[in-house]
């Protein structure tokens, strides 16, 4: 497994979060597109995005899926997954 990035300081500006966020994708293999929240850490204040978590919500605004802690919880195959089966539900 690649190792997570150790020498991240707290990005001062959004051009230097997202400086951030290219080289973690690039060394962790992420394979998708990363999304950077804002300075005022919005995303992460309502979803509780600390340190590194994904989600999926549904178009209702509920969280359908909730992925364990990152990076050693962050697995986009598992939210892969979850998409698939939330594309193809029964209404």
């Amino acid at each position: 497994m690649p190792k997570a990035a150790t020498d991240v300081y707290d990005p001062k500006t959004i051009e230097e979060r997202q400086a951030v966020a290219r080289r973690c994708e690039i060394a962790l293999r992420y394979e998708i597109h990363t999304c950077v929240d804002t300075m005022d850490d919005a995303v992460s204040q309502a979803y509780a995005a600390h340190p590194t978590r994904l989600y999926l919500v549904g178009l209702d605004g509920r969280v359908v899926y909730a992925g364990g802690l990152g990076p050693f919880g962050f697995k986009p195959p598992e939210l892969g997954e979850a998409i698939g089966k939330y594309l193809t539900r029964k209404e």
